[in-house]
C-alpha cells in the first residue's frame, strides 16, 4: 500500500505541475505571439489531461481486489498510457495546423527574450519532475508513472528544441522561422 501512496503522491505533483506550466506557457504565448511557444503550450494541455488521468488510474489501481476485479484494478494503467499517446497525436495535428496557418498569415512576434526565459524555466521543471516520475515508476513497476515521466522528458526535449529555434529567430529576425520550428516539432510529437 505504501508503494501505491508513493505513486499517487508523485502523480499528484505531475498533475499539479502540468497545470502551472500550461498557464506559464500560455502567458509566454500571450506576451510573444510565437506559434512555436503556442506549440509548446498546446502540448502542455495534453500534459494536464494525461496528468489527471494518470492520477485517476493510479488511485483506481490502488484499490484492492473485489468480486468484479479478482485480479485487481492494475490494468487501468495500460489504458492511461494508451490515452496519453492518442492525445499527443491530436496535439500534433493541431500544432501543425496552427503552424501552417501562421506561415501563410504571419503574426508579429513581441518580447521574444522574455518568452525564451519563461519557456526555459518550464523545460527545467519538466525535466526535474519527469526524471523523478520515471525513476519512481521504474522502482515501483508503475506503467502510468513511467508514461508520465517519459512524456515530461520528451516535452523537455521538444521544449529545448523550440528554445533553439526561438534563439535562432531572436538573433536573425526572420519571421517564418517561428512557423518552421512549430512544424518540425509537430513532426517530432507525432513520432
Amino acid at each position: 500500500m505504501e508503494t501505491s501512496r508513493q505513486n499517487i503522491r508523485v502523480q499528484q505533483w505531475v498533475a499539479g505541475l502540468s497545470v502551472v506550466l500550461l498557464l506559464t506557457k500560455l502567458v509566454a504565448y500571450y506576451i510573444t505571439n510565437s506559434v512555436a511557444i503556442l506549440t509548446d503550450a498546446l502540448e502542455s494541455i495534453v500534459n494536464v489531461v494525461a496528468g489527471f488521468f494518470g492520477l485517476y488510474s493510479l488511485q483506481l489501481s490502488a484499490k484492492p481486489r473485489d468480486a468484479d476485479h479478482p485480479y485487481g484494478h492494475g490494468k487501468i494503467e495500460f489504458i492511461s498510457a494508451a490515452v496519453e499517446g492518442v492525445m499527443i497525436s491530436f496535439a500534433g495535428i493541431f500544432i501543425l495546423f496552427e503552424a501552417v496557418r501562421n506561415l501563410i498569415t504571419p503574426v508579429p512576434i513581441n518580447q521574444l527574450d522574455t518568452g525564451i526565459l519563461i519557456v526555459a524555466f518550464t523545460a527545467v521543471m519538466n525535466f526535474v519532475v519527469g526524471s523523478w516520475s520515471l525513476r519512481t515508476g521504474r522502482k515501483n513497476h508503475s506503467l502510468a508513472l513511467q508514461a508520465s515521466g517519459k512524456h515530461l522528458l520528451s516535452d523537455t526535449v521538444t521544449t529545448m528544441g523550440i528554445l533553439v529555434g526561438l534563439a535562432f529567430l531572436y538573433f536573425t529576425g526572420i519571421p517564418w522561422i517561428d512557423s518552421v520550428v512549430a512544424m518540425i516539432f509537430a513532426g517530432i510529437i507525432f513520432y
